[in-house]
């Protein structure tokens, strides 16, 4: 019986950036293929009345240094030299959040996912400027064009509510979230646990 993994994820989190670029790692020990499932963050904060950490911490500096300090030693370990803070944080993610259940339709789902992680958290995109959006979309060679305007249907919209109410009755509070079977992580610093928790359910 293989494993069924989920990794619920939203563009505007870093650790879900993070999370992406070690996943296929994991994929790779595992034989186990990741599913991703797009939820809308500010949705599950509002539905579980819960706050990002940086409006959580911001009056504990020592809490935040200490954030940060695990960050960069996470991003040593992975060697993730290509990640810079995105001078517009926080941004607005529904457009691209959106943008991917769209693509998932269109058939272009890891390199539309690519695409904005890369423009997100390397490039430092202002990811809810619709025409950034395609000029990201466009270089990365996909249809801009068709993608936004499928993000725009109702049933895109619906989907993406409905991923989000799904994933906070399941025990979802933030992201990036996990689930393997019926067990859930959180947090980049769960994917060991994840890959241990894969390994016993197979």
């Amino acid at each position: 019986m293989t494993a069924q993994v989920e990794f619920h994820y939203d563009f505007g989190s870093p650790n879900c950036y993070f999370s992406h670029l070690v996943i296929p790692e994991i994929e790779k020990r595992t034989g186990v293929k990741f599913t991703y499932v797009p939820i809308l963050l500010g949705g599950v904060f509002k539905l579980t009345n819960n706050k990002s950490p940086m409006e959580q911490f911001r009056e504990i500096p020592l809490k935040m240094d200490y954030m940060r300090l695990e960050t960069n030693r996470f991003i040593e370990a992975h060697n993730l030299t290509k990640f810079r803070m995105n001078p517009n944080f926080p941004v607005n993610t529904v457009q691209i959040m959106r943008g991917a259940l769209a693509a998932e339709q269109e058939g272009c789902t890891d390199r539309y996912i690519d695409a904005v992680f890369t423009a997100m958290w390397e490039d430092g995109k202002q990811m809810d400027d619709p025409s950034i959006i395609q000029d990201v979309l466009n270089d990365a060679g996909l249809d801009a064009e068709k993608i936004m305007a499928r993000a725009q249907d109702q049933e895109i919209k619906n989907a993406l509510i409905s991923n989000t109410n799904s994933s906070v009755e399941r025990g979802c509070f933030g992201a990036p979230m996990f689930f393997v079977g019926d067990e859930m992580f959180f947090g980049k610093d769960r994917l060991e646990t994840v890959e241990r928790e894969i390994a016993k359910q197979k």
